[in-house]
């Protein structure tokens, strides 16, 4: 085939690829295809995609060159030769995550399917500054290349930040500041990140990537409307409308901590830091037998022993995640009234106390939500712990990259790391470190 739009005879030239846009979409549109599994053979990716036998066969092969896809195994005959398959190679190149929380610190890595390969967790204490959790993430992705990179090398970064991320004005692919913490105000976090591993960084909330986690590999799957709730020092919500999370006019969808139950903000009354508060008071002042046992023995009392002792019948803790089962119930019911979810996932530190706080939250939203919205809601808690967050951020990455446009930048080139916008954001964050020397903190200065 040695047509205008014949890909057989062209050479790829990663700096200029000389090839018609006409055969740049087809490309993308033959390999998503590939990609996702609505088709793995000649005749179902021609029936699908509309294009003619002698384009699709160009084009696949094509895409074999380029490394992005792979011949399989021999499918079943249906009265003639049996079809080849084809299938889409996950291991072409590697995506990176991190989770960073106030006190905590997770990586990971994953295929280019956003399946994770290997996960670590640690403690972290922010108030060391990001000198030192850069420094830190990045010592962590080397061990994690080292044992599962590729040759093709990082595809791109997930990173899950706690707070909110303020979308770009410009709305570009990429999050070049990270602005959720204080204090950290001047030290280019995002881009020292993206230059120590050569890749693109895109950004999201820890509460947005541990929804887009619970909806791809949780409880979520199959599901096209949900709402996680990420229930821990802070509160808040992400929601998934349609299959596709919603973050809202400014990144900052969710943020149901400020709601005011009863004259308060949730996360005055059912945050992990107001359950541990009250939890000591009650074993100080011996309302709580259990509590003053384990407060006498380690010297502190955690949400987490507010829920053993819930689980051993201990009055005080069985009314204490009660009642802040049913203050955050009063918060999601006017949002399961406004969505209507099939599914709401809490996920977070005080979720895994138990049954109790579970069964108070899913009576105070049937209560307060109309009858065919509960319905066939489901109120369920998350099974997913810390690989959420992971697993959302690899996720982000890999919608980003295979969004057709975008793909379409990148795909005869073989790799996303040639795409201009890739190129580009890797000189701005080169300029953005030079531009901007970091600037030192007062000494002692803690991080909120």
């Amino acid at each position: 085939m040695n047509g205008p739009d014949s890909l057989s005879n062209v050479e790829l030239d990663p700096g200029r690829p000389r090839i018609a846009a006409g055969a740049q979409n087809s490309l993308s549109t033959l390999f998503n295809l590939v990609r996702t599994g609505a088709a793995t053979t000649r005749q179902e990716l021609e029936r699908q995609s509309e294009l003619g036998r002698a384009v699709v066969t160009d084009r696949l092969a094509t895409l074999i060159r380029l490394g992005l896809i792979e011949e399989g195994e021999l499918g079943q005959a249906v009265g003639g030769r049996a079809p080849r398959h084809v299938r889409f190679r996950s291991r072409a190149g590697i995506i990176l995550a991190a989770m960073l929380d106030h006190s905590s610190l997770a990586v990971g890595v994953s295929d280019l399917s956003g399946r994770l390969l290997a996960e670590h967790h640690e403690a972290v204490e922010l108030a060391a500054g990001p000198e030192a959790v850069v420094e830190r993430l990045s010592t962590l992705f080397n061990w994690m290349l080292d044992e599962h990179g590729t040759e093709t090398g990082v595809w791109g970064i997930g990173f899950a930040a706690p707070g909110p991320i303020d979308k770009p004005k410009d709305q570009r692919l990429f999050a070049p500041v990270l602005s959720a913490f204080q204090n950290w105000d001047g030290f280019p976090f995002v881009e020292e990140l993206a230059l120590r591993a050569g890749a693109p960084v895109w950004v999201r909330s820890g509460v947005q990537t541990m929804t887009m986690g619970e909806f791809k590999s949780g409880s979520g799957i199959g599901v096209e409307n949900m709402i996680f709730v990420k229930l821990g020092r802070s509160i808040g919500a992400g929601v998934i409308s349609h299959g596709v999370l919603h973050r809202g006019a400014q990144g900052a969808a969710g943020m149901i901590g400020y709601t005011f139950v009863d004259g308060e903000n949730l996360e005055t009354i059912a945050g992990s830091e107001a359950i541990e508060r009250e939890a000591r008071q009650a074993a100080e002042s011996a309302r709580s037998a259990y509590l003053a046992s384990v407060l006498a023995r380690n010297g502190e009392v955690s949400v987490t022993d507010a829920g053993h002792g819930a689980q051993l019948g201990d009055s005080f803790c069985i009314e204490l995640l009660a009642r802040c089962g049913r203050a955050i119930g009063q918060a999601l019911a006017p949002l399961a009234n406004l969505l209507n979810p099939s599914l709401i996932v809490l996920g977070g530190n005080v979720a895994q106390t138990g049954d109790i706080l579970l069964a108070a939250v899913r009576e105070a939203v049937y209560r307060q939500s109309h009858p065919l919205v509960t319905r066939d809601l489901r109120i369920v808690g998350s099974h997913m712990s810390g690989s959420a967050g992971l697993v959302g951020a690899a996720q982000v990455v890999v919608e980003a990259l295979f969004e057709p446009k975008f793909l379409q930048g990148w795909i005869t080139m073989g790799s996303p790391r040639e795409h201009p916008e890739s190129r580009d954001f890797l000189m701005r964050a080169a300029d953005a470190i030079k531009r901007e020397p970091h600037r030192p903190r007062p000494p002692g200065q803690a991080v909120a």
